[in-house]
């Protein structure tokens, strides 16, 4: 008889224990993740200067190194000089244009006050069709003016553009960082020729991480967008808990990654969800983590 109660106090003390165990369940799990950005190199030629170290934390506008520019510098200086060449040969067809875009200019000044002027009953129409005939003439004379010397007109606009062009590639030869974070990898070193496109490092910020979990469809009730929850990690022996706040959740389903522990049965299909957790400095890329949902 007395083993009987026994027997029966066991099965009553295990039937209590996995009834808790069934309630001790998260609602979600996932792992941590952020916006990583790769930064590649937006010109050809030697990387001279290209001081950072994986684990640094860079700023935004950041100088960080640059690729050599001796070859663009000289092509600026022949660029310049042949538009010197080009310019003195053609120095009495630009200063024409130069003057009557100047008249040009006073012409439309005139319009407008005189069509001020005339809303005040303090000019006529005639005075304004005068002025209107006079920025058509000028215009046709310009024009008639770049028409004669195209070939020069061209050559010059030629050049500028090639000027712009060269402007760019040096600009982008200087690396600039885009975006606060840190450095997770470095793929580049000094002294070593980059191409265009080529990764020269990867950031992110890591400051606010990005939890993804998934739930099932009968959980989407208990959730919203701004909603905080508690986020648990393993810390050892025990569980750290944050705060986070739920900053996404997926307009569709999708079937269960195979990389996501959800409960013992799992479902066939479920929706995404981003959840928004400041970082101390202990939460990685990749860590695995828990949410659950504050009754």
């Amino acid at each position: 008889m007395n083993n009987y109660k026994i027997l029966l106090l066991i099965l009553a003390v295990t039937s209590s224990l996995l009834s808790c165990n069934n309630n001790d369940r998260a609602d979600g799990y996932g792992n941590f993740e952020a916006t990583e950005i790769t930064i590649s190199a937006e010109n050809n030629g030697k990387l001279l200067h290209f001081e950072i170290e994986e684990g640094a934390t860079l700023k935004k506008g950041d100088f960080i190194g640059y690729i050599d520019t001796i070859s663009l510098a000289l092509k600026k200086q022949q660029l310049l000089i042949s538009k010197e060449i080009v310019y003195s040969k053609s120095k009495g067809v630009l200063s024409q244009i130069n003057v009557l875009n100047a008249e040009l200019k006073t012409a439309k000044i005139s319009k407008n006050r005189i069509e001020n002027l005339l809303k005040e009953n303090a000019a006529t129409k005639q005075q304004l069709d005068a002025i209107d005939g006079k920025i058509d003439v000028l215009n046709q004379q310009i024009r008639s003016i770049e028409i004669q010397n195209a070939p020069i007109v061209n050559e010059l606009k030629s050049l500028d553009i090639q000027l712009e062009q060269i402007q760019d590639q040096l600009k982008k030869s200087n690396i600039i960082n885009p975006v606060t974070g840190t450095v997770l990898v470095k793929y580049a070193e000094p002294n070593e020729l980059v191409s265009f496109g080529k990764p020269l490092y990867k950031i992110a910020d890591l400051t606010t991480m990005q939890l993804r979990v998934y739930v099932s469809e009968t959980q989407l009730s208990n959730i919203k967008i701004g909603q905080e929850v508690t986020i648990k990690i393993d810390e050892g022996d025990t569980m750290e808990n944050y705060t986070g706040s739920i900053s996404w959740i997926a307009s569709e389903a999708e079937f269960t990654p195979k990389i996501i522990q959800t409960k013992d049965e799992r479902v066939n299909l479920v929706y995404a969800v981003k959840i928004n957790v400041k970082n101390n400095g202990s939460l990685k890329i990749g860590m695995p983590a828990e949410m659950w949902i504050s009754e």
